[in-house]
């Protein structure tokens, strides 16, 4: 056992390794998604791929590394498919929380790991939709960013520092309704700001369904956080991977973001964009 004074540097350094990657990580994404083109769109390929590979690893390493190969492969030959983006994006979203509904529910490897198919395809088909939309697709990407990290940052600090009662124990132990309920404030606030800061989207809606998207966006992004701490729960995993120093897995700091992505896709497929 570990002596009381001993875990607090090793508590403060593992938090500076995370704040550091996260910075890392945020800064390279923010300039790609700016740039926006073929490069941000063979990111998020690539990162559908690494999503694939992690959740099939978690379940069973023996298929990991071809379902990660074939999801880019997949994203790379959709990219170039006659249909709309909206129309791909929505199939994409629809596919994805299928196989997100199924995973609780099937036993068989196999359907497992079509179900980390469907749900890695999400981050190749529905991102670049979103970022190609004609005048506003910078603003909506950092809108989903604003309203997912803001979300996560303050739902930590908050629920550190508050505590309370527990949020599903029985999925992930350290979460608490008051850490949640600082999330939601806070990604709705982000929203709001990115909506304030960003004439395209102001030309696009009011202030008032962006203020019920965000929250709606941050309700979602909590709900993706748990469900993927249920997954590997189930399997005994406490990371997705090692990839990403502090923070585990891209898998792991992209649950919440996977569950704004198929609320967005379903939303680009309802009101039929053109992009």
């Amino acid at each position: 056992m570990n002596e009381p004074g001993a875990s607090a540097p090793r508590s403060g350094s593992e938090l500076r390794l995370r704040v550091a990657s996260a910075l890392v990580l945020g800064a390279l994404i923010l300039l790609v998604t700016i740039w926006g083109g073929w490069p941000f769109r063979l990111v998020w390929i690539l990162v559908a791929g690494l999503v694939a590979y992690e959740w099939l690893a978690i379940i069973g390493r023996g298929n990991a590394i071809p379902a990660g190969i074939a999801v880019v492969a997949a994203g790379l030959a959709l990219s170039f498919s006659p249909a709309s983006p909206a129309a791909l994006a929505g199939t994409a979203s629809a596919i994805a929380l299928l196989g997100a509904l199924a995973t609780p529910f099937v036993r068989s490897r196999l359907a497992l790991e079509l179900c980390g198919v469907a749900y890695a395809l999400a981050f190749a088909l529905v991102t670049p939709a979103l970022r190609d939309l004609a005048g506003i697709g910078l603003a909506l990407i950092l809108w989903s960013f604003a309203v997912v990290w803001l979300t996560d940052i303050a739902a930590y600090f908050t629920g550190r520092k508050l505590g309370g009662p527990k949020l599903m124990p029985a999925v992930s132990p350290k979460k608490t309704w008051s850490g949640a309920i600082g999330g939601a404030v806070a990604g709705m606030i982000g929203g709001y700001l990115v909506w304030r800061w960003m004439p395209a989207l102001q030309g696009m809606t009011a202030a008032g369904p962006v203020v019920a998207a965000s929250f709606a966006g941050s309700v979602v992004s909590q709900a993706g956080d748990l469900f993927e701490s249920a997954l590997k729960r189930r399997f005994d995993a406490k990371d997705s991977s090692r990839l990403i120093p502090g923070h585990g897995g891209f898998l792991d700091r992209l649950d919440g973001y996977w569950a704004v992505l198929v609320l967005a896709g379903f939303a680009l497929f309802a009101l039929h964009i053109n992009v």
